[in-house]
């Protein structure tokens, strides 16, 4: 997950939604990148649902996964552009954390 995090915060900083929308490159790197989180996000809940109350929308990048994955005619690319840069540094600081203070992992 923090692999995946820390690629898309890569991949994205520096740019503009603009050049996003013009870079296939770029939007499907992006979106690889949440594929690997939300399916590994998938399967640490499986593993250790008490995650689920550390990882406050764990679901939703599952959810997130899916859609990019199944549902791709229907993702806006104004969507995928506002998770990177607006919602995921704060879930990929939780995940940081997460795994700095979990014996377990």
């Amino acid at each position: 997950m923090l692999r995946a995090a820390d690629a898309i915060i890569e991949f994205t900083e520096d740019r503009s939604f603009s050049q996003y929308c013009e870079d296939l490159m770029l939007r499907s790197a992006v979106e690889r990148q949440f594929e690997i989180l939300g399916e590994a996000m998938s399967r640490a809940l499986r593993a250790e649902p008490d995650i689920e109350r550390e990882l406050v929308g764990a679901r939703t990048v599952v959810d997130f996964r899916n859609v990019i994955a199944h549902g791709y005619d229907l993702l806006s690319d104004r969507t995928v552009w506002d998770v990177a840069t607006t919602h995921l540094p704060a879930l990929r600081d939780r995940v940081a954390g997460l795994l700095s203070t979990a014996e377990r992992w």
